[in-house]
């Protein structure tokens, strides 16, 4: 146990930031511990972006300023770079999602092929992601989903699906840079997982190139990645896998009672704990034929996996596991990781403020719906400025 990092301390998990830059997060974190003021203006935000109100300033230089890298690639270089001083990875996110046009699709997929050619340059461990609704219309993927009837045009829609992601897998594959296919609503989640399952027995041959992602608040994912693990040694690939607890709970537990379907999400977050725990374990007794992106804010979970780590034999660094969060938020935990000799990377999304909103109004009541996120983070900045406030020499 004395190889697991402790994550209260705030020197080492705040050293990248100056004081004013902790009192914005302290301000941010403050305003997002509210539920309903959070509701208010995630509301008022939609209405007013919808009616074309010039309100894109003011999101841009709080919210989006804490969650995302910038509105194009080139201004994210200034956060990669720090990143990478303190020895954690960025996996450039273009987070854009809910497009609807054959041109936005495409356009979407050659950003990506971008993002691939640059993570190569650029990251020790080069790693992408993508969500399949940015390359994908939402209806086809939920008639896919469902198994229903295609017609000739949707059909060779689908196809073009096919032929996008295709070459984004097949680009990454010939630069050797992993790309974790993001999860997402159940309801297109059954077209999802078969995509990026074609996409892994295609390019994992040798180690993990595409990696899928399973949220384990819903009840089905520990048998689903069972059933996975045993594919690998049937069908002969490396299995690639992001473990996370998931970011759409709300929206899916309202979708099951107002369609009367029975809920697939677990029926507490000690189920959901319980669930995502027993993943990493899986995963760990299994590494020598699967690859592990552990994507959790859960300290917890993270002491679990490097004690997993450690008592399998495998080194801190050890290449098949990663530990990850997303930029903004916990950085108790990556940089202390990092400091450790843990292989951490941070989810950092950029694209159009409009077009990130989605997965801005995500990250804002994700964080009020967990209980206590908030009031550790904010613990743990206060602890910071106050140690800061003794120590006058630090800026």
């Amino acid at each position: 146990m004395s190889n697991i990092p402790s994550f209260s301390n705030t020197e080492v998990a705040f050293k990248s930031k100056s004081t004013i830059e902790l009192k914005f997060t302290r301000l941010i974190f403050k305003l997002m511990g509210s539920p309903g003021l959070v509701n208010i203006l995630t509301d008022l935000t939609t209405f007013a972006l919808k009616m074309r109100l010039p309100v894109q300033w003011i999101i841009k230089k709080t919210i989006f300023k804490q969650f995302c890298g910038g509105e194009k690639i080139n201004e994210c270089t200034g956060t990669y770079e720090l990143l990478k001083k303190n020895n954690i990875e960025a996996i450039l996110d273009y987070s854009v999602e809910g497009q609807s046009l054959e041109s936005d699709f495409d356009y979407v997929r050659d950003e990506l092929l971008q993002l691939i050619v640059n993570a190569k340059k650029y990251a020790k461990v080069p790693t992408t992601c993508l969500k399949i609704t940015g390359i994908a219309n939402f209806s086809i993927l939920e008639k896919v989903s469902a198994n229903s009837q295609l017609s000739e045009a949707e059909k060779h829609e689908y196809n073009q699906v096919i032929k996008r992601l295709d070459s984004i897998c097949k680009k990454a594959f010939d630069n050797d840079v992993e790309i974790y296919i993001d999860a997402e609503e159940t309801w297109i989640q059954v077209a999802i997982d078969r995509l990026a399952e074609v996409m892994m027995q295609k390019y994992n041959g040798k180690v993990a190139i595409v990696f899928t992602t399973l949220q384990m608040y819903r009840h089905d994912r520990l048998e689903y990645l069972q059933g996975l693990i045993k594919k690998t040694t049937k069908q002969n690939f490396v299995l690639g896998a992001k473990i996370v607890r998931g970011a759409y709970l709300e929206k899916e537990n309202e979708r099951a009672k107002n369609n009367g379907y029975s809920t697939p999400m677990q029926p507490n977050k000690s189920a959901t704990d319980n669930d995502y725990n027993s993943a990493l374990k899986l995963m760990v007794d299994n590494i020598e034929k699967v690859e592990l992106c552990a994507g959790t804010h859960n300290e917890d979970s993270a002491k679990l996996l490097c004690k997993l780590m450690a008592d399998k034999g495998l080194e801190n660094s050890y290449r098949g596991i990663f530990f990850s969060q997303l930029y903004g938020m916990s950085d108790n935990i990556s940089f202390n990781l990092a400091h450790s000799g843990y292989n951490v990377s941070k989810y950092l999304p950029y694209g159009p403020v409009r077009d990130t909103l989605p997965y801005l109004i995500r990250r804002a009541r994700e964080n009020t719906s967990i209980a206590g996120q908030m009031g550790r983070e904010l613990a743990l900045i206060t602890k910071e400025l106050s140690r800061r406030k003794a120590q006058p020499t630090i800026n």
